[in-house]
C-alpha cells in the first residue's frame, strides 16, 4: 500500500474516482489521452450527453457536487414516442421525483474535474495515451498525443479507468490470467445534432426523451441546454438495406429520414452532411473477470464492464462503482488485495446483470413501446406500484429511480413479469384485470432478500 496512487483515464468515472481517494487522504495523478475539455473543445460526433438518475446521482451527492450538476440537468419526464405520424407521452414513473436527467458529458465531467483539483491532491495530465502496463518494472508506458513521444512512468497501485478499449484492462488480464468478453451488437449508432430553431428555441418539446421506433432501428433524441438535441440513429452495422453499410455505400440518407422519420427530417437543414462527417460508433458489453491485479491495479466502469446505452445506465452504473470500490478500501485500510478482491466479487453480480437488462431494454425501446400488449403490463405495472408501492416496482422504476442492487433489480423483475403474464393473459384493456387476485399475486412475491431500497 502506498499513499500514492495513479488513474489513467480522466472521464467521468475517473474523475469521480480521483475525489474519492483524495478523500482517503492519498495523493492522485491522473492522466487523460484527450485534450482538457475545460480549455479545448473535443466533440468528436459523439458522446454529447447522458442520462442521469438515481444512482448517478447519489454519487454526486457523496463527492459533493450535486448542487454545481443541477444548474445544467434538463429533466425529460418520459418518453415521447413518434410514431404512425403521431406522439404519445409515455411517463417513466408515477410520482413527481421519478424522472431522469439529460447532462452534457462535457460539462458534467468539468465539473469533477475541478472538484478533484480542488482537493489540492489530485495532479492531472492530459494528452497522454496509456500502451501499456509493465508490472515487473512496475511502469505504465504513455504516447504523448501531441508530441508523439513515448515516455515510461512509475507506478506503485493504478486505477484503469480508461473505458471498453482500456489498455490497463488488457495488461492485467494478461498478467493475472482473466478474460475480457466482448458481445458486440449487430446494430451501430451515429449521433447528429437538432439544431436550435428560427427564434432561437427548441424545435420539439423540451423536457421528454424522444423516441422514434422502427422494431429493427429507431432514433432517439436528448434535449441540450443550448436549445438543441441531441439525436442518435441506432441502426444495423450491414445489410443490403436499411444499414449504415448501405447508406454508407451510396443509400440515400435524406430518402432513408424522410421514409423513416418524417417529421424529424425537416428539422435538420444539414442531415446529409451531418450523417456522412459524424463517426459510425460500435456497441458492444464488455464483461472482465480478474478486474485487479494484488494490490497493484484495479479496473472499474466501461474498462471492466461495459454496457449498451439503452438503459442510461453506463455512467450511472460506473459512479455507482467508484462508490463501492471506495467502501471496499475502507472497510480494509491497508489491505487494498483483500478490498479489491472484494470489489469485483460483490459488484460484478450486478454489473453482469445490468449488461443484460440494457440489451433488453433494447427491444422495448425499438419495438415494444409501439407493442399494444406491452402496453398493458406497463399500465397494469404501474398500477400495482401504486396500489402497493412497498410490494411491487416495476424494473424500469428499480433501476433508474433506487439503488436496489441490479441482480436483486433482475431477481424481481422476473418474478413480477410472471405476475403480469397472469394477470394480463387474454386481456386487451386495463379495466379487465383481476384486482382481487392481482393483491393476491403481489402478497406472495418472495422479496425476502435484503437490499437498499434507495431513493
Amino acid at each position: 500500500m502506498t499513499d500514492h496512487v495513479t488513474i489513467v483515464g480522466a472521464g467521468p468515472a475517473g474523475s469521480m474516482l480521483s475525489i474519492l481517494l483524495a478523500r482517503q487522504g492519498l495523493s492522485v495523478t491522473m492522466y487523460e489521452s484527450r485534450p482538457d475539455m475545460r480549455t479545448t473543445d473535443i466533440w468528436a460526433g459523439r458522446s454529447i450527453n447522458l442520462a442521469l438518475a438515481t444512482r448517478g446521482i447519489e454519487a454526486l451527492r457523496e463527492v459533493g457536487v450535486m448542487s454545481e450538476v443541477e444548474e445544467i440537468l434538463i429533466p425529460m419526464m418520459g418518453r415521447l414516442v413518434h410514431d404512425d405520424g403521431g406522439t404519445s407521452m409515455q411517463p417513466y414513473g408515477s410520482r413527481p421525483h421519478e424522472y431522469i436527467s439529460s447532462v452534457s458529458r462535457t460539462a458534467l465531467t468539468s465539473i469533477l474535474l475541478d472538484a478533484a483539483e480542488a482537493t489540492g491532491q489530485v495532479e492531472i495530465h492530459f494528452n497522454m495515451r496509456c500502451r501499456g502496463v509493465d508490472f515487473e518494472a512496475n511502469t505504465l508506458q504513455f504516447t504523448g498525443t501531441v508530441s508523439g513521444e513515448a515516455s515510461n512512468v512509475a507506478f506503485t497501485t493504478v486505477f484503469g479507468t480508461d473505458g471498453s478499449a482500456s489498455a490497463v484492462r488488457n495488461a492485467l488480464v494478461e498478467v493475472n490470467g482473466g478474460r475480457v468478453d466482448l458481445e458486440p451488437l449487430v446494430h451501430g449508432y451515429k449521433e447528429l445534432t437538432m439544431p436550435a430553431g428560427a427564434d432561437g428555441g427548441y424545435q420539439i418539446e423540451r423536457e421528454v426523451l424522444h423516441i422514434w421506433p422502427r422494431r429493427d432501428f429507431m432514433l432517439i433524441a436528448l434535449p441540450d441546454l443550448e436549445e438543441t438535441f441531441t439525436v442518435t440513429l441506432f441502426l444495423a452495422n450491414e445489410g443490403p438495406t436499411d444499414s449504415f453499410e448501405h447508406l454508407a455505400s451510396g443509400g440515400d440518407v435524406p430518402g432513408f429520414f424522410e421514409e423513416h422519420f418524417a417529421d424529424f427530417a425537416p428539422l435538420v437543414p444539414d442531415l446529409a452532411d451531418q450523417f456522412t462527417t459524424h463517426p459510425h460508433g460500435h456497441l458492444a458489453t464488455v464483461r472482465t473477470t480478474g478486474w485487479a491485479h494484488g494490490d497493484r491495479a484495479v479496473i472499474l466502469g466501461d474498462a471492466s464492464h461495459g454496457v449498451v446505452p439503452f438503459h442510461g445506465q453506463g455512467m450511472n452504473a460506473a459512479f455507482e462503482s467508484c462508490i463501492v470500490l471506495d467502501a471496499c478500501m475502507r472497510d480494509h485500510p491497508g489491505d487494498w488485495a483483500t478490498a479489491f478482491a472484494e470489489f469485483e466479487q460483490g459488484r460484478k453480480p450486478d454489473t453482469d446483470a445490468i449488461a443484460d437488462m440494457a440489451v433488453a431494454n433494447y427491444v422495448e425501446m425499438s419495438t415494444s413501446v409501439v407493442d399494444e400488449r406491452y402496453q398493458l403490463r406497463r399500465a397494469v405495472a404501474l398500477e400495482l406500484d401504486r396500489l402497493w408501492p412497498e410490494q411491487f416496482t416495476p424494473r424500469y422504476a428499480m433501476v433508474m429511480f433506487n439503488t436496489i442492487p441490479y441482480a436483486e433489480v433482475q431477481r424481481r423483475a422476473a418474478l413480477q413479469g410472471e405476475v403480469l403474464e397472469r394477470l394480463t393473459v387474454g386481456l386487451t384493456d386495463i379495466g379487465e384485470v383481476d384486482w382481487a387476485a392481482a393483491e393476491r399475486m403481489v402478497s406472495e412475491l418472495d422479496f425476502n432478500q435484503a437490499s437498499d431500497t434507495g431513493a
